[in-house]
């Protein structure tokens, strides 16, 4: 008999309630006080740098951002559930994985002000964050790359055999890519340790969740490569980390890769460049602000005792305080030397590549006024 599946939902698994506290029958996960503390700084701290480096490039003082508001339980949440040792691959809204794991605010706007202490030397995009030490693979522009990339990496992990798995995020939209698909079925044929994080956010830029599939969002494509599965309530951290722990066990003590789609909204425009005001509405995102993130985890903590108005006080001023004090430090230091441009692309510079580099030198030489900076950190310039 044929059917075509309209009637097919999976449920969204839930924990914690908008209010702070529990569903009916609900557990909360083992969470001590320190590491919930620890993931609700970060969310906090990922909140408030994304508002003042969203005025920062308003003011002119940055090129571009992309803010994470709104989603910061889906991935704060699933990346506290990981050994640290895990390879994180995002793809550009998970700069909460980050703070989580310790990047430092300079660290932060070294990268995004591109100067001479980023580690990627000025050459990615401003919020193309990648930290070697806490195993957060850098991020390009390229949307969805870094799936098939995770599978591959995933393999390795297994092959080596150090109990450590990888996990990529990526939004609904990038699901509608290719390399979605051939990173899950070789994810599942090889049995790697992966979880691949959706983060359905309901617009992919400015096209909605319903004009992208038909089907019943991206969880059930799990079924088609024979792959676990859970969809999530995004914004409610609780559900994030558990559903993330039980996930990791399942990629690294049975080499089962899982699909999460995580259910929230984007609070925040796409980008910088970007208008929502164009394609959804002010009522919509007034609904999703009372569903906030941050705020729900606030209200658990309370009930805990773990938390209090001081509290909340304290660390509001000492964040805001230290995200504008490191921006104009950060602003302040002159960008990466000239050189760098060739210094590390190969292992000896090629003489084709010395040629350019030496051209480039002779017309900063010609034109100081137009890269005084530059100039002053080329070795050997003009």
């Amino acid at each position: 008999m044929f059917t075509d599946g309209a009637e097919f939902r999976i449920p969204t698994f839930k924990l914690l309630k908008q209010d702070g506290k529990l569903y009916k029958s609900a557990k909360a996960p083992d969470l001590d006080k320190d590491k919930a503390l620890r993931i609700y700084r970060a969310m906090v701290t990922t909140r408030i740098l994304d508002e003042r480096m969203l005025a920062a490039q308003r003011q002119g003082r940055l090129s571009f951002y992309m803010q994470c508001t709104g989603e910061e339980a889906a991935v704060i949440g699933s990346a506290a559930a990981l050994d640290d040792g895990d390879m994180i691959m995002a793809q550009y809204r998970e700069q909460g994985a980050l703070a989580y794991r310790g990047f430092t605010i300079d660290e932060f706007m070294n990268q995004l002000f591109g100067n001479e202490m980023d580690y990627g030397k000025g050459r990615q995009m401003p919020v193309h964050y990648g930290s070697k030490k806490l195993n957060y693979m850098t991020i390009s522009s390229p949307l969805a790359t870094q799936i098939p990339q995770a599978a591959g990496y995933a393999y390795g992990q297994k092959l080596r055999g150090e109990g450590l798995c990888t996990i990529t995020y990526f939004g609904e939209g990038a699901a509608s890519e290719g390399d979605f698909h051939a990173a899950l079925n070789m994810a599942a044929v090889h049995r790697v340790p992966v979880i691949f994080l959706c983060r359905n956010n309901g617009y992919a830029i400015s096209t909605p969740a319903a004009e992208q599939f038909a089907a019943d969002g991206v969880a059930p494509r799990a079924y088609g490569y024979k792959m676990d599965v859970i969809r999530v309530d995004g914004n409610d951290i609780l559900a994030m980390y558990q559903a993330t722990q039980e996930a990791r066990k399942l990629a690294v003590e049975h080499n089962r890769p899982v699909l999460i789609e995580a259910m929230s909204y984007r609070l925040a425009a796409h980008s910088s460049s970007d208008d929502p005001s164009g394609y959804r509405s002010k009522d919509e995102e007034a609904v999703w602000r009372e569903k906030d993130p941050i705020l729900r985890m606030r209200l658990w903590l309370e009930s805990k005792k773990w938390w209090s108005e001081d509290d909340e006080k304290q660390l509001q001023e000492n964040m805001r305080r230290e995200v504008l004090e490191t921006m104009k430090r950060a602003q302040k230091r002159p960008p990466p030397p000239l050189e760098s441009l060739v210094s590390d692309v190969y292992d000896e510079v090629p003489p084709a590549l010395a040629e350019q580099f030496e051209k480039l030198k002779a017309h900063i030489g010609r034109h100081p006024d137009e890269y005084p900076k530059s100039a002053e950190h080329a070795k050997g310039g003009a």
